[in-house]
């Protein structure tokens, strides 16, 4: 009997939307927003009547008759440090999204939007592997400075969904293996997963690891008391330039890895240097992982847009090869491993957790 679920996952200027039939992806939207239109709302939260005109439209599109869907699955916005897997959508849940209590980021309105469309089809509402799933132990959460906690913010769902993908293709379970994960987009998260928990990762928001497109990443702290003491930067504003306006958008105007990559090829030699700098302290990051699983995974898996570039994979694969296979899976598979999430729970191999 067909399974019919509908996905939610907002991003800062658009929502994609899918419905699947079982793991059949059936229809797609992407619906975009206009960002001058967005930016008037200070909570993301708040531009969820906005948003949900684009989406009816999309739905009414798609003549829906009465029992057809069976669950709605939203993205996971960052929460409170969380065990990884699904998630049913509780008014706590909704209270800390709609309120930014964790982050005024623009998944908050996965979970709102989801629940909202779950009650009209009534039907089971869920997240899945948020980004601040957390497997850390004590040791991990120390950062040298006893008022600075390190943070578990990572991307999880991509990173879950492919490292699971190559658990399966090689004929075991996630829980039974170890990779090092590595998602390169706009932000970099290079995870060490044990047995598909995420025991230690950077914080590619805003905390360590490598630079980005357009995060800064790990930085010098005496470089950082200077500029926050120069009196040029309000805390906001340096915030946006560490989170934003820093890496290779920084150095070079420009944050398109393909353009950067026709920078180089031009023979900017700049470009070259800062594309190399991105690829060695992606490497190094690899390195750190590598000791944190004692040396103990099967394989380095290389996600993400960025996994698109030869150029790149090759400058990371150079340094890191030596450790163990390396394995590209090119793209991102956020709305495929929202799908599978609701499968799990319908199906009946996953029960929601309780936030």
């Amino acid at each position: 009997m067909a399974q019919h679920i509908l996905i939610i996952n907002p991003g800062s200027t658009s929502t994609k939307t899918a419905l699947f039939d079982d793991d059949q992806k059936v229809a797609e939207e992407v619906v975009r927003h206009d960002p001058k239109e967005l930016a008037r709302f200070d909570n993301v939260a708040d531009q969820f009547d906005y948003r949900m005109e684009a989406i009816n439209s999309w739905i009414d599109s798609l003549k829906l008759t009465n029992g057809q869907i069976k669950a709605v699955v939203g993205r996971g916005a960052p929460l409170k440090p969380l065990e990884g897997g699904s998630y049913e959508i509780s008014k706590q849940l909704l209270d800390d999204v709609k309120t930014g209590r964790y982050s005024n980021h623009a998944s908050n309105l996965g979970a709102i939007i989801a629940s909202h469309l779950a009650e009209r089809f009534g039907v089971p509402s869920l997240i899945a592997d948020p980004i601040t799933v957390d497997n850390f132990t004590d040791i991990a959460r120390l950062s040298g400075v006893p008022e600075i906690k390190r943070k578990c913010r990572s991307h999880a769902l991509n990173i879950k969904e492919v490292s699971r993908r190559e658990a399966a293709r090689a004929g075991k379970q996630l829980s039974n293996v170890n990779y090092i994960t590595v998602h390169m987009g706009g932000g970099i998260s290079v995870a060490a997963l044990e047995g598909g928990r995420v025991v230690d990762v950077n914080d590619g928001l805003l905390g360590m690891g490598p630079f980005s497109p357009d995060r800064a990443g790990a930085l010098p702290i005496s470089g950082v008391l200077e500029l926050c003491f120069s009196g040029e930067y309000t805390q906001k504003e340096l915030t946006d330039k560490f989170s934003k306006k820093s890496g290779l958008v920084g150095y070079l105007g420009e944050a398109d890895l393909r353009k950067v990559e026709e920078m180089i090829d031009s023979g900017n030699r700049k470009a070259q240097l800062c594309f190399n700098a991105m690829a060695y302290q992606i490497a190094k990051e690899i390195g750190i992982a590598a000791t944190v699983l004692k040396g103990e995974f099967e394989a380095i898996i290389l996600t993400g847009g960025m996994a698109n570039s030869k150029r790149l994979v090759d400058g990371i694969s150079e340094r890191v090869a030596w450790m163990k296979p390396v394995i590209v899976v090119p793209g991102e598979f956020e709305m495929e491993a929202l799908a599978a999430a609701g499968i799990r729970f319908l199906s009946g191999t996953d029960k929601l957790k309780s936030y």
